[in-house]
């Protein structure tokens, strides 16, 4: 499923424009110069709306993820990934293709992803290269879980620029899923990053005892 299907499986919820809203006020607050008086206008603002939710129920359905991401149209983890969930207003999020087994990332990181002066912070390359090539090896039928992930850093990746991840699947050796990426600005293709990752078939048994032990949020 792209990134323009499952916004469009999800026109209409409001949790949307709450999350966008959410995401909005974490880039003005990672760089805003207001005044404390809108700090605390704005941080009032922000509890009220804490209080309204707080006082609903809470849950979180965990199908599909890295156990099966073939099939993960008809479920709603995806919709709350902290790197492509367009539910969840950590994520950028980053915007997703497929073609085969090779996976697009298209982004641009604001000033709350900053690490070197005007630059994405290294950790959230990393991340975001987990979260693609992970997608990439799911489609490779066997899907599992993150064994060993290496990235080569060989250019400053900017801030407020379109970015272009690109993830494959290199070669599979029984559970074994090898997997490469690259991360490029899109406006001179110049390379940014390079990635290598091992990902293991995962039994079901362990995603299984996986799920009896995952907490139930609000609990």
């Amino acid at each position: 499923m792209t990134s323009e299907e499952t916004l469009a499986r999800l026109a209409g919820d409001t949790r949307l424009d709450l999350a966008a809203a959410c995401r909005a006020v974490i880039d003005e607050l990672a760089s805003s110069t207001a005044d404390s008086e809108a700090f605390a206008a704005a941080s009032r603002l922000v509890q009220e709306a804490t209080g309204i939710l707080a006082g609903s129920t809470h849950g979180r359905p965990y199908e599909g993820a890295e156990a099966s991401l073939v099939d993960y149209q008809e479920h709603l983890f995806i919709d709350h990934s902290p790197l492509v969930g367009p539910l969840n207003p950590l994520a950028p999020p980053i915007e997703m293709q497929a073609d085969g087994t090779t996976v697009t990332g298209l982004v641009t990181f604001g000033d709350a992803y900053e690490g070197p002066p005007g630059c994405v912070h290294g950790g959230f390359i990393a991340a975001s290269f987990d979260e693609i090539l992970g997608f990439a090896q799911g489609l490779s039928g066997a899907p599992g879980m993150t064994a060993r992930l290496v990235v080569n850093y060989r250019s400053p990746t900017p801030l407020h620029q379109p970015l272009r991840f690109l993830g494959d699947i290199d070669h599979i050796e029984g559970r074994k899923i090898f997997v490469k990426g690259e991360l490029r600005v899109v406006a001179d293709d110049r390379l940014c990053a390079e990635a290598e990752g091992l990902f293991l078939s995962m039994n079901p048994e362990v995603f299984d005892r996986l799920m009896r032990n995952r907490p139930n949020p609000g609990t």
